[in-house]
């Protein structure tokens, strides 16, 4: 059964708004802070998160939100849903004037993933699901690509802000896919890449060391676009696990597989 449909009304709404203020300020001049050596917050993701953290007290106020810039309201941790939002999915991006970047909603109830919309304004592309009511991009059904296997498969991925200091390890795998599939891209958004497995442009996409608010909506719209989504080891996946793996399906053994076998090489006990 699909979940109240004033929930997936209330998503779009929000990630709508949210990119018409991303739109506003895009390409112009903007304060620009660093949370971390290459980690980036706008004045405009924290505006957008403000508007959307007031527009949810006010038509849903026993509704928990989480989001990336001012962290859980603690005094709603006893409520049934919570709504995971990061203002702008692609922060880096956006303060470069590069027009890959989104706002990413989820809404969880009960801890399990129930609405998913993400909002890209520069292509005006909007992505739905809802828990059994199928994926839509624009209000078009969308489904997984049939590519497979590996080598035929176009794969993105991205690179965890601490790639400084972990550079073999991240670029290692990136290497490793690169020998197995046909190509591999790098776009600077999580939820888009995984909006882009939902929709078929993408064959499979893989990342870790996120957080919830990075892959939470993206992760619900390749599900209900009939893909497969899991951990990096195969596991179920964990919203605030940090790490995923999603595929058209088709491909994910042979990219589980191919994790296996880097991870294997890079033990204490591997050949590398």
């Amino acid at each position: 059964m699909s979940p109240d449909p004033l929930l997936l009304a209330t998503a779009v709404e929000a990630v709508l708004h949210a990119g018409d203020l991303q739109m506003a300020r895009f390409g112009h001049a903007m304060r620009v802070a660093k949370k971390g050596a290459i980690d980036l917050v706008t004045e405009v993701d924290v505006a957008v998160e403000r508007a959307f953290r007031g527009f949810i007290a006010d038509r849903l106020p026993g509704h928990a939100v989480l989001a990336e810039e001012l962290g859980p309201d603690r005094s709603k941790d006893d409520s049934r849903c919570c709504w995971v939002f990061d203002p702008i999915d692609g922060t880096t991006n956006y303060a470069h004037g590069l027009p890959i970047f989104c706002a990413s909603l989820a809404l969880e109830i009960d801890g399990s993933l129930a609405v998913a919309a993400v909002y890209d304004p520069s292509r005006r592309e909007l992505f739905t699901a809802e828990r059994g009511g199928g994926a839509h991009l624009n209000g078009r059904p969308i489904h997984v690509s049939t590519h497979a296997p590996l080598v035929d498969a176009l794969l993105v991925t991205g690179f965890p802000y601490d790639v400084h200091e972990t550079a073999d390890e991240i670029v290692g795998l990136f290497g490793a896919f690169i020998e197995r599939a046909r190509a591999v891209r790098r776009l600077g958004s999580a939820a888009l890449d995984l909006c882009y497995v939902a929709s078929g442009r993408m064959d499979g996409f893989w990342e870790q060391r996120l957080k919830p608010w990075d892959l939470a909506a993206g992760a619900l719209i390749v599900e209900e676009a009939g893909g497969r989504v899991t951990g990096l080891n195969g596991t179920a996946l964990d919203v605030r696990g940090g790490q995923v793996l999603a595929s058209n399906g088709r491909v994910h053994d042979e990219m589980l597989a191919v994790i296996a076998s880097f991870r294997a090489g890079r033990s204490p006990n591997g050949t590398h």
